[in-house]
């Protein structure tokens, strides 16, 4: 139990924050979802429109402390192969 007043205040910013990080990654989690379930589908519209908004999420998310920007790029990086190689599978040959 926190005894001084800042050590009090210390535990609700810790809180507010925990909250707040759960909260962007639990988005992160769920867009990426949707991404790969239209990956899986074959869905070629429904995958770039989902890895955009992806993609808007992981750079917003990047801005702040709760991911950093190289996990974010890393992660759009890997979600954009998945993209490609769809396509050129859907692709006629």
């Amino acid at each position: 139990m926190p005894n001084t007043e800042s050590a009090k205040k210390r535990v609700r910013q810790t809180v507010k924050r925990n909250a707040l990080n759960q909260w962007r990654k639990r988005r992160i989690k769920e867009q990426v979802k949707l991404f790969l379930k239209a990956v899986q589908d074959q869905d070629v519209k429904a995958a770039e429109a989902e890895y955009r908004k992806t993609c808007g999420i992981l750079d917003k998310v990047a801005c702040t402390s709760t991911m950093h920007r190289n996990t974010a790029a890393r992660r759009k990086s890997r979600l954009s192969r998945r993209l490609v190689e769809m396509k050129r599978k859907a692709a006629p040959a």
